[in-house]
């Protein structure tokens, strides 16, 4: 999965552990999704959507396989 979390993250000028306590998650959590070694739950990436006022689809991508 691709994601441009940490763009729209550094956009708004929030840090990891900021996003994190927003949503209910260990600082560690949203560096692996931003890293793409951590797929978020359907719960936790609408939360992240609301808190950048955006699509799902927008913040996250699936990667096209061949």
């Amino acid at each position: 999965m691709k994601t441009v979390l940490r763009e729209e993250r550094k956009k708004k000028r929030i840090t990891q552990e900021q996003l994190a306590g927003m949503v209910g998650v260990s600082r560690q959590s949203i560096n692996a999704i931003e890293r793409g070694k951590y797929t978020p739950s359907t719960v936790l990436a609408l939360k992240i959507s609301e808190i950048f006022n955006t699509s799902v689809n927008r913040l996250f991508e699936l990667e096209a396989t061949d």
